[in-house]
């Protein structure tokens, strides 16, 4: 079974890409499957139900997205090789845009969209940076010139990927990205593999339940800033 990782920023058409990708897909008699995961709710297992695509839906709720994924991605893959899939996708939103849930060996894609300002790339972290593929998205509603600044400030940041503008309506630009998808690599488990980045780091009082404000309830990992 092929596995992907898609992560990008909430809104950047993610749920659409994968759609449009992996239709055709399903149309060539693979069988396919999706674990979405967020934060406190999602619909988009409606749409990928509607498409006859298998999913299983993965809520955070008030532990970190970042850490609920990888204590749960192995997970996905032997309900993956439970459901005999030919390929697995996994979709997560980089809440923080610190996010990194980026496998190696495991194709990764982030999905950003033009919309978001020319400066986005620059605020993206290892979700951007150490990904192999970076899709754009809502290239129609901006100029030409704004998508070629857009795409070369990706490069900047993450000069090894490639950059694939796709319309998540029409699906123009698709059939690239279905070719990438076609030659990931095979995976059986997850079991020792590493992350390509570290996970945003923890454990403070504030992951534990602590409300209270000041200093004497701050209380393990923290960072404070120097307002002399």
């Amino acid at each position: 079974m092929k596995l992907v990782t898609f992560a990008g920023p909430p809104s950047s058409g993610k749920t659409s890409v994968i759609l449009r990708a992996i239709e055709p897909l399903i149309a060539q008699g693979l069988k396919v499957g999706v674990v979405k995961f967020d934060c406190l709710t999602s619909d988009d297992h409606l749409r990928y139900s509607e498409s006859g695509i298998l999913v299983k839906t993965g809520l955070a709720g008030g532990l970190c997205p970042d850490h609920f994924f990888i204590t749960n991605i192995e997970g996905a893959v032997q309900w993956g090789r439970e459901k005999d899939l030919d390929l697995l996708v996994s979709e997560s939103a980089g809440l923080c845009n610190r996010c990194s849930p980026h496998i190696k060996n495991v194709l990764a894609v982030c999905v950003l969209d033009h919309l978001s300002g020319v400066h986005t790339p620059r605020k993206i972290g290892p979700m951007l940076k150490h990904a192999d593929l970076a899709v754009l998205t809502k290239g129609d509603i901006v100029s030409q010139a704004e998508r070629e600044v857009f795409a070369f400030r990706v490069r900047q940041v993450n000069s090894r990927a490639a950059v694939l503008p796709v319309n998540g309506l029409t699906g123009q630009g698709g059939l690239l990205l279905q070719r990438h998808l076609l030659a990931a690599q095979e995976v059986d488990t997850l079991n020792d593999m590493r992350l390509r980045f570290v996970m945003p780091a923890a454990l403070c009082s504030y992951c534990l339940g602590e409300t209270r404000i000041g200093p004497d309830c701050q209380v393990g990992n923290i960072k404070t800033m120097d307002f002399s």
